[in-house]
């Protein structure tokens, strides 16, 4: 009985400990903001980018932002701009970072009529004849993703930067996707089909 008791004390504080580490980690938006004056400058207020080509960090999940960072720390995604930018970052201050662009409120712009609904039956429904999946399935109906896996939230993104993305995965420039669920999804897609779904994904909300 003794023992069992050591050992039920002994998992409990382990367990503590585990939970305590996870609240370390999340991050603080608070500490974030204090954090995010150089980003502003690319990225925009509040994480709402006013340039086409850079991406609008305002409510994208937090993990995922984490790992773009930490890639471009590793050379995981290259982009000698990123990489210089994020260099001297400490764990905590993505983190912190992270969880800030998270708790804001992206701007959605709208989508163009045109291509409009080659898009959507794209995202949504894919291309059972070239066995490609619907979008829906990692980034949801919405386009919010899917925080928990890590998967981004697209909706209300620009479209410039969603076709860049797109055609860089397609390209392999880009390879720091998981386990190349991207580069397979849009690599039998036309720059066409790419601009639809880019142009479809910048209306969502």
């Amino acid at each position: 009985m003794k023992k069992s008791a050591v050992f039920l004390t002994s998992l409990l504080w382990l367990v503590s400990l585990g939970m305590a580490q996870t609240v370390v980690a999340q991050g603080s938006a608070s500490a974030g903001e204090a954090k995010v004056a150089l980003c502003a400058s690319c990225h925009g207020a509040g994480g709402n980018s006013v340039i086409p080509e850079n991406p609008k960090l305002a409510g994208q999940n937090a993990k995922y932002i984490i790992k773009q960072i930490m890639d471009y720390k590793s050379g995981a995604r290259e982009n000698p701009t990123m990489t210089a930018m994020v260099g001297s970052l400490s764990d905590q201050d993505v983190e912190d970072i992270a969880a800030y662009y998270a708790s804001q409120s992206r701007a959605v712009a709208g989508a163009n009529a045109e291509g409009l609904d080659l898009g959507q039956t794209l995202y949504r429904g894919g291309n059972k004849d070239i066995s490609i999946a619907a979008c829906t399935a990692c980034h949801s109906p919405t386009g919010q993703g899917n925080a928990p896996a890590g998967f981004p939230a697209l909706g209300g993104q620009h479209s410039a930067y969603t076709l860049a993305q797109l055609k860089a995965f397609r390209s392999g420039d880009r390879s720091n996707d998981s386990n190349g669920m991207m580069r397979t999804v849009v690599e039998r897609l036309t720059d066409k089909e790419l601009e639809a779904v880019a142009n479809y994904i910048s209306g969502l909300n």
